[in-house]
């Protein structure tokens, strides 16, 4: 992990494309600002995690699908 000190208005880059600057302080509290391109998705960490995980949960589940036989015998009715 990277560490570093910044004042407000400062800024740090990530690669070519994605800039991240200290916008205020206050307090115990940082105010930061991103700018990215469009393509890359930005997300808190814990909403970055709820979606992780409900992917998780979904690739795991197993719809409940009827069998083509069914489905067939019951258009035959």
């Amino acid at each position: 992990m990277l560490i570093l000190t910044r004042k407000s208005g400062e800024s740090i880059m990530i690669g070519d494309t994605i800039e991240v600057q200290v916008v205020d302080l206050k307090g115990d509290q940082v105010k930061i600002g991103i700018k990215a391109p469009p393509t890359i998705k930005l997300y808190r960490k814990e909403v970055y995690d709820a979606i992780q995980k409900e992917n998780a949960a979904a690739a795991q589940s197993k719809p409940e699908l009827p069998s083509l036989d069914a489905m067939l015998k019951q258009k035959e009715k």
